[in-house]
């Protein structure tokens, strides 16, 4: 399924709305955004997997996720399913404090009737005016989403986590609480009393990928943040990423997002 919200982001859009619906259409591995994204469940049911968290979704629930939150959706088999998906840019927020609200609201929202209605309403306003842009369009949008947000952040309770962590759930918890240390399989192994063969197995059916694949995308992930946040050094945030020279640092950081730290900072 091409994601056309994701590929206007790309191309500089900083609101973008899309429609979808299809059957079996599951993601393979975990993803990543570096801006917001708003899941609002349509029909059908699906489960998320965020970090290490289990969710479940069902018709007019929505979940938030904050930039740089590794998650995948994924359903029953021959389960149909439409969704609404939003992205947008965290400059885009009203305020700080609104913005940080919405970072902090990961998980599973479940609005009564008359606060599904309303938000379904604005998610359907925005995907209309950005098919049928007029004067203002962005400035629209921009007024629809923040309405959106603040009624969130005013209205409804915190999302829970629904799921509890299983073994390799709590394998996921362990890689994104400790990257910044050296992790090994041995280590890992001997943590969760798990064979090498059997955790490798177990991990790769959850996650569709490697141990040391996912690892190195929670550190690229977690040292696009501080390049994006802070002022520190390449060769420090390299560091407290769990990179145990800037030259392998490097190398991983090019390979999983096409650019190197440096030109990835520039562009910024």
């Amino acid at each position: 399924m091409i994601d056309q919200a994701g590929i206007m982001m790309a191309q500089g859009k900083k609101i973008a709305c899309e429609r979808i619906q299809g059957v079996n259409d599951n993601m393979a591995k975990s993803h990543y955004h570096e801006y917001f994204e708003l899941y609002y469940l349509e029909s059908g049911r699906r489960f998320h997997m965020v970090q290490d968290e289990m969710y479940e979704m069902y018709p007019g629930q929505f979940m938030i996720f904050a930039p740089y939150i590794m998650h995948r959706s994924f359903g029953d088999q021959n389960m149909p399913f439409k969704r609404l998906v939003l992205y947008f840019q965290s400059g885009e927020v009203l305020s700080e404090e609104l913005r940080k609200t919405v970072e902090a609201g990961v998980g599973v929202y479940r609005p009564d009737r008359q606060e599904e209605t309303f938000i379904h309403r604005i998610l359907g306003n925005i995907l209309e005016e950005q098919q049928k842009p007029e004067v203002f369009s962005d400035e629209y949008m921009a007024t629809q989403l923040n309405g959106l947000l603040l009624q969130i952040a005013r209205k409804l309770e915190k999302p829970e986590r629904v799921k509890k962590l299983d073994r390799i759930g709590e394998v996921l918890h362990f890689i994104h609480t400790n990257f910044d240390k050296e992790i090994s399989l041995e280590q890992l192994s001997r943590t969760f009393y798990l064979s090498p063969y059997y955790l490798c197995r177990e991990f790769k059916k959850h996650t569709n990928t490697t141990i040391v694949q996912y690892l190195n995308v929670t550190r690229i992930m977690n040292a696009q943040r501080k390049l994006m946040e802070t002022n520190q050094s390449i060769t420090q945030i390299s560091r407290e990423t769990g990179f145990s020279n800037i030259t392998h640092f490097n190398r991983v950081f090019k390979s999983i997002t096409g650019v190197s730290p440096t030109q990835f900072r520039k562009q910024l």
